[in-house]
C-alpha cells in the first residue's frame, strides 16, 4: 500500500505552495486515477512520487516504510507525457537499454509481452512505430526495471480512440502485477479500471467514487473540475 500525508511542495521562488495537503492511498493491484485541469498540480505530484523532486513537508511511505527521494527512484517508474518525444534509441533494443546495458535478451522480450509489443522486431526503429506502439514502448522502457509503482502521465493524450482503447486494455493488465497512478485532464476511458480517484485543483486533491466523477463530466462539459449547482 502507498500513503501519502499531508504532503506540501512549495518551491522557494514560488509565492504560495503548488501542493497543498496531499492524502492518498494506494493499494496493490489497483490503479489510482487523479483528475485535473492543466497547472493543477499533476505533474508536480508525479515528479516528487518518482523522486525527482523532494516534498517541503509531508510523508511518504510503501507499506511500513518511510520513503525517500532514493527510495522512490527504485520503487516507481515515471512515463512522462509524449514520452515518444524522448526517445533517444536507434532500435526498440537499444531504447530499452539505455542505461540497463547488462538487460538480458530474455528481459527484454519479457517486458515487450507485457505491452503487446512482442512480435516486433528489436532492431526495429521507436521512430517508425505508430503512436499507440510508441507509448506502449515506453511503458515497457519503465517495465524493464521491474518498478512496484507505475506513474503516468496524461498516457492518452495525443491518441485516437482505437489507441487508447488499446493502451487501456494494456494498462488493465499491467494492474494485475503492480500498482498504477495516472494522472489526466481526460479521464473517459481510464475511468472504466480505475480503482481509485481524486479530482486535483489548485494544488488541492480531494477523493471522488468514480460514478460522482462520471456524473460529473457528463454534466459539467465545459468546466469539468468545479460542482455545477445541477449535481
Amino acid at each position: 500500500m502507498l500513503y501519502l500525508k499531508n504532503l506540501v511542495y512549495h518551491p522557494p521562488a514560488a509565492s504560495e505552495a503548488l501542493l497543498k495537503q496531499i492524502n492518498l492511498e494506494l493499494g496493490i493491484q489497483e490503479m489510482g486515477l487523479i483528475v485535473g485541469p492543466s497547472g493543477s498540480g499533476k505533474s508536480t505530484l508525479l515528479e516528487i512520487m518518482s523522486g525527482l523532486a523532494a516534498p517541503t513537508s509531508g510523508e511518504m511511505h510503501w507499506r511500513r516504510q518511510e520513503l525517500t527521494p532514493d527510495d522512490l527512484q527504485q520503487l516507481a517508474g515515471l512515463v512522462f507525457q509524449f514520452p515518444e518525444r524522448h526517445f533517444c534509441g536507434n532500435s526498440i533494443l537499444e531504447e530499452l537499454r539505455l542505461g540497463h546495458p547488462e538487460i538480458s535478451t530474455d528481459r527484454v522480450y519479457q517486458a515487450l509481452q507485457e505491452v503487446g509489443l512482442e512480435q516486433l522486431s528489436l532492431y526495429t526503429s521507436p521512430q517508425s512505430l505508430s503512436g499507440g506502439q510508441q507509448r506502449r514502448l515506453a511503458l515497457a522502457v519503465q517495465l524493464i526495471r521491474q518498478p512496484h509503482l507505475l506513474l503516468l502521465d496524461e498516457p492518452t493524450a495525443g491518441l485516437d480512440w482505437s489507441m487508447r482503447r488499446q493502451l487501456v486494455h494494456v494498462l488493465s493488465k499491467l494492474k494485475q502485477h503492480r500498482s498504477l497512478l495516472a494522472v489526466t485532464h481526460e479521464p473517459a476511458e481510464l475511468l472504466a479500471i480505475a480503482d481509485r480517484c481524486w479530482l486535483i485543483d489548485n494544488g488541492k486533491i480531494e477523493s471522488i467514487s468514480s460514478q460522482a466523477l462520471t456524473q460529473r463530466l457528463n454534466v459539467n462539459t465545459l468546466d469539468p473540475f468545479h460542482h455545477s449547482p445541477d449535481v
